[in-house]
C-alpha cells in the first residue's frame, strides 16, 4: 500500500500526517523540528510522497493541482475563482492578487490560484468563525474614506 505524508513544519515541532492511497488518516504525530526526528517518525510507512507545508499558501512540490477529492467542490471553487475574477465589479485583495497571477500566467493558472487561495479563507473562516471581509480594513475605517 502506498502512503503519503504532509509536513507542517514550524520553528519548534513539526506535525505529520500520514494517509493513505484512499485518503485516510493512517497516523498523526508531532516531533521535533530536525532531520533526525522527522525521518523516525516517517520509516514505518515508506513514504511514496511528502508534501511540505511552511504557510497558509504553501503548494506541493509538484506545482499542481490535485484531482483528489471532492469533484463537486473543487468545481464550485473553481467556478467561484472565476465568477470574482471576470463578473464581479468590486475589488478586494483576492482580486488584486488574481488579476496579477492572470497577466504573468494567464486566466486558468489565476482561477486555480483563487480557487485554492478561497478554499484556505473558507476554511479559516470555518474554524475561527469570522465573516468574509472584501478587504483589511474595519467598516467603520471605509465609511472615513467615502
Amino acid at each position: 500500500m502506498k502512503y503519503y505524508a504532509g509536513l507542517d513544519v514550524s520553528q519548534q515541532t513539526t506535525s505529520i500526517c500520514i494517509v493513505d492511497e484512499e485518503g485516510k488518516t493512517v497516523a498523526e504525530r508531532k516531533v521535533a523540528s530536525c532531520p533526525e526526528a522527522i525521518s523516525e517518525a516517517l520509516e514505518p510507512f515508506a513514504v511514496t510522497r511528502a508534501g511540505l507545508e511552511t504557510g497558509p499558501l504553501s503548494v506541493w512540490p509538484s506545482g499542481r493541482v490535485s484531482k483528489r477529492g471532492d469533484d463537486f467542490l473543487r468545481r464550485s471553487l473553481y467556478e467561484a475563482a472565476n465568477a470574482l475574477l471576470t463578473r464581479i465589479p468590486r475589488f478586494s485583495a483576492l482580486k488584486s492578487w488574481g488579476l496579477r497571477i492572470a497577466r504573468r500566467g494567464g486566466y486558468r493558472k489565476a482561477k486555480v490560484a483563487v480557487a485554492r487561495k478561497l478554499a484556505v479563507i473558507l476554511h479559516a473562516m470555518w474554524i475561527s468563525g469570522e465573516p468574509f471581509r472584501w478587504s483589511s480594513q474595519e467598516p467603520g475605517d471605509l465609511a472615513s474614506l467615502q
